[in-house]
């Protein structure tokens, strides 16, 4: 792992290699291209301060090794006001979030001090209407269904697109 820089870190839950892909696709369709430069992706923390980019890399693998893939469940079609997303839900990643928070704990940032509601953004900083619209297509193809997540990742924040930092696969035999 090298060493610290500015960049804030971010830690993500990682989808399922199917989900992941027909998120993505539709990121790719919705998301208005000049500002879409990520995959689909679920944010756990938004900002770890730099300083922290080896200790996180030793805490994410240790938890990784723990526990095994993180029961999750799509639920539907979400408003963002201005965006839509795909509702996630999964107690245990929350719980598992919670643990990385106590950790980093008098380093969070005022955001991620805070539970996030799980979710995937299809589309971002469009008109009401627009995102009005693609929610009511989408509606009836985003059908609530189990999943598992795989794993965690670390990115570095640039600005634009996320440098990777790491991917921790779950592979333990606890649960969340």
């Amino acid at each position: 792992m090298s060493g610290a820089t500015d960049a804030p870190l971010i830690v993500t839950a990682q989808l399922p290699h199917d989900l992941h892909a027909r998120f993505t696709a539709l990121r790719n369709e919705h998301f208005p291209p000049e500002r879409n430069y990520l995959e689909a992706h679920v944010t756990l923390f938004h900002a770890l301060p730099p300083m922290c980019e080896g200790e996180a890399g030793t805490y994410l693998k240790s938890i990784a090794a723990e526990f095994a893939p993180v029961e999750g469940r799509v639920e539907g079609v979400m408003s963002l006001g201005r965006g839509t997303a795909i509702k996630l839900s999964s107690p245990d990643m929350l719980s598992l979030r919670d643990m990385i928070a106590e950790h980093f704990r008098g380093m969070l940032t005022l955001q991620d001090q805070h539970r996030p509601r799980l979710h995937v953004t299809i589309q971002n900083k469009v008109s009401g209407k627009e995102a009005k619209a693609l929610q009511s297509a989408l509606a009836g193809l985003i059908e609530p269904r189990p999943f598992a997540f795989r794993g965690l990742a670390l990115f570095r924040y640039r600005g634009g697109p996320w440098e990777p930092v790491k991917e921790f696969a779950f592979r333990g035999r606890g649960a969340a």
